[in-house]
């Protein structure tokens, strides 16, 4: 029992500071302060939209570049910013639909070359370790998911973020961002169920 009240007062905690930095971001931009807002958002959402955009490409690299387009791309928005819902919802919802397009140029560069070289790509796979196994099957899971229910799961889960702020990330109401995540999960098990 003593161990729930600790999770939860932690859990409590990281939604408390969450909404006092959003807040705090939230009044830069309304004072036009954006570069002061970016170095904050850099701060205390880099990490975890490098996480997201890691789970949307599978490239550590790309994820990267990916979360500093992110970071250009709210600058450059920040005087659009109308404060309908989160900072951190808005800065997700950016890098998703950054991602986004950029799996989808991917996707028809490597189906070009694919054409020109006719190739087949074999990955064997060499002895890893069973972590790295896991997480190698965790992201084919998530590759075979729907674009839009990965995102939401992936949102949710691995951004924290609540329901409300997946659907405002994903344009979507709220019932849509549950089901998305029901279904995205439920796929996930019987995806990793079968290996």
């Amino acid at each position: 029992m003593a161990e729930e009240e600790g999770t939860m007062g932690k859990a409590l905690a990281r939604v408390d500071t969450h909404a006092d930095e959003a807040a705090a971001i939230e009044r830069l931009v309304a004072d036009g302060q954006h570069k002061a807002a970016l170095e904050r958002c850099a701060r205390s959402y880099a990490a975890p939209l490098g996480r997201l955009c890691m789970a949307l490409t599978g490239s550590q690299a790309e994820a990267e570049e990916l979360v500093q387009e992110t970071l250009i791309a709210a600058y450059d928005g920040f005087p659009q910013f109308r404060f309908e819902g989160s900072i951190r919802s808005w800065l997700f919802g950016i890098a998703r639909r950054i991602c986004g397009r950029h799996n989808e140029l991917k996707n028809r560069r490597q189906a070009r070359l694919r054409l020109v070289h006719d190739t087949g790509r074999g990955a064997a796979l060499d002895d890893l370790s069973i972590e790295r196994e896991r997480a190698e099957r965790a992201r084919s899971a998530l590759a075979k998911l729907k674009p839009s229910e990965r995102e939401a799961v992936v949102l949710r889960y691995d951004a924290e973020m609540s329901f409300r702020e997946v659907a405002h990330a994903c344009g979507v109401d709220e019932a849509a961002a549950r089901k998305r995540v029901s279904r995205a999960l439920s796929r996930l098990r019987e995806s990793l169920a079968d290996v």
